[in-house]
């Protein structure tokens, strides 16, 4: 049988694919649907013991791979590091119910022994900009009527 394909092209798979992988290592943790998280487990499993022997073909792999040189550095300083004594299954599939819209079956795919506040670091680039403009003083209004 092979693989799921999604309903999609295989371009548009490997790109689903690939996104996926990165928004897992950066929060590592994700919400999607139950046949996305089932295509994306072996997948990170397979990411995470490329980054478990450091060389150089790995490395190379690695961000062909992910294509995001932050991701490949988090696989390889620290999930490799975390996961160096665990022979496999660094993720876990939980099931989170059904999607209002579509009643899709939806799941959380997470890190076996995750940092939780990796969730918490990273902030949209919107949310940095709102936060300069309100530590930013505000400039008056008034009118000045030249005569």
């Amino acid at each position: 049988m092979g693989y799921k394909k999604l309903n999609r092209t295989s371009e548009h798979r490997k790109a689903l694919i690939k996104n996926m992988l990165n928004s897992l290592i950066k929060y590592e943790q994700i919400t999607t649907t139950l046949p996305k998280a089932k295509v994306l487990k072996p997948q990170a499993d397979k990411i995470i013991t490329l980054g478990k022997k450091d060389t150089l073909s790995n490395t190379k792999t690695l961000i062909s791979k992910l294509q995001d040189i932050k991701s490949t550095n988090k696989v390889k300083k620290t999930l490799s590091k975390r996961y160096e004594n665990r022979k496999g299954g660094y993720t876990r599939i939980i099931k989170a119910g059904y999607r209002y819209g579509d009643n899709a079956p939806m799941a959380v795919i997470e890190f076996v022994d995750r940092d939780v506040e990796a969730k918490r670091i990273y902030k949209k680039k919107k949310d940095l900009a709102k936060d300069q403009k309100k530590e930013a003083p505000k400039k008056s209004n008034s009118l000045k009527i030249n005569q």
